[in-house]
């Protein structure tokens, strides 16, 4: 039966309609997916900033034989509850480290109270309206401001939160990630290779691969499961430490690297190959001399995007127990430590308010170094990129 020109002019139209609403459709869900991006990069911005900020206050401070037995007394009482404890409590070492202090009083700016640098950025505080009062009266007198928060890059964690720092959670990130890379890295190349490379194809290697491709797919807290029945309940080694997350998060990133090393050898062309058996290599010459080199910047990009995703990790570490608290910044490989996902999951279970924007801080101490490794496997990719 012949279709007449109208009839197919209006099926033409109808699909054209169809288009249409399938593009506008799929840019709405493109806006919605950008103005989520925007609310909650917004939302860790607002709450995470105050965290690089912290209160001082500029006190008298008399250095005196009873302030050595009692910190407290070397501030003045009406400025007490102002002053961080933890401030307080260095006193004692500092006369003991430098004798000369002994019997001196001095104008010093010193950390104040979490409370007071609540109060300062205008949050709720439990501090009385005495209290109160004689903030608001350091602070016209210009002794009672917000300053840059070393501490939260220099110190470890606390339990005070003016104290608290990402600097012992950095430090385990990088020597967990140190043992993961040295041992995921060498280990899912070589498997890769071999099996792109070397292995026959029969059921035993598609078996492998197939396994391969489920463990990329599995819960990350399962690699948590078998890195503590293997590694600390098995080989004994020390729980809570670098070690023992490294190589937990060493097998949750081999698969990742298995994969991309193969996708990275196979987009290598038969061209290259043949031109080396021609001139007399070896298979192994070949993969060593040819295959490797011009696959190398594909491996190197789906190594550093696995590398940033076990940075990102929290669940099988803490399986693991490497969500200790760690005031000091861990000296070995085998010492207790903690990383930057477990510690911002720590803060955001504490009950103090000043945590919040602890936690937010570190979500974009973490954020930052997230992308900037996914920044760096695009710029590696895109240099050495080869297009055949």
């Amino acid at each position: 039966m012949r279709q007449s020109f109208d009839d197919i002019s209006a099926q033409l139209k109808g699909r054209h309609r169809k288009s249409a609403r399938l593009k506008w459709v799929s840019m709405g869900a493109l806006g919605l997916a950008g103005l989520f991006l925007v609310f909650f990069f917004t939302d860790m911005l607002i709450k995470g900033l105050p965290a690089f900020q912290q209160a001082q206050v500029q006190v008298q401070v008399d250095y005196n034989e009873m302030a050595q037995d009692i910190p407290l007394a070397a501030v003045e009482e009406d400025v007490r509850p102002l002053v961080s404890r933890g401030y307080l409590r260095l006193i004692p070492g500092r006369m003991e480290d430098n004798p000369d202090l002994l019997g001196t009083t001095r104008m010093e700016w010193v950390l104040a109270d979490g409370q007071v640098d609540q109060y300062l950025k205008g949050h709720h505080t439990n501090l009385s309206a005495s209290e109160e009062s004689v903030v608001d009266e350091l602070a016209a007198e210009g002794r009672a401001e917000l300053k840059f928060n070393t501490n939260f890059f220099t110190r470890g964690d606390s339990k005070m939160p003016e104290l608290a720092g990402i600097a012992s959670a950095a430090m385990g990130t990088v020597m967990t990630l140190l043992v993961t890379i040295a041992v995921a890295f060498p280990i899912g190349v070589m498997t890769a290779v071999y099996l792109e490379e070397f292995a026959p194809d029969n059921r035993f290697t598609q078996m492998i691969e197939i396994n391969i491709n489920n463990l990329a797919a599995i819960p990350s807290i399962l690699f948590g499961l078998l890195g503590l029945a293997i590694f600390i309940n098995f080989f004994g080694v020390p729980r809570s430490s670098p070690l023992v997350g490294g190589l937990t998060l060493a097998l949750m990133t081999l698969p990742v690297i298995i994969i991309a090393t193969r996708t990275a050898l196979r987009s290598v062309p038969d061209t290259i190959r043949h031109a080396a058996f021609g001139v007399g290599c070896s298979r192994w010459q070949v993969v060593r001399d040819h295959v490797l080199p011009v696959s190398m910047p594909g491996i190197m990009t789906g190594s550093i995007i696995g590398l940033a995703q076990a940075m990102g990790e929290t669940a099988p570490l803490i399986i693991v127990g490497m969500v200790a608290f760690i005031p000091d910044v861990t000296a070995t490989f085998t010492d207790a430590a903690t990383v930057m996902p477990a510690q911002i999951f720590t803060w955001a279970g504490e009950p103090d308010r000043a945590f919040t924007e602890k936690t937010a801080g570190g979500i974009l101490v973490l954020l930052t170094i997230l992308i900037a490794l996914n920044a760096t496997a695009v710029v590696l990719r895109k240099k050495f990129e080869r297009r055949w």
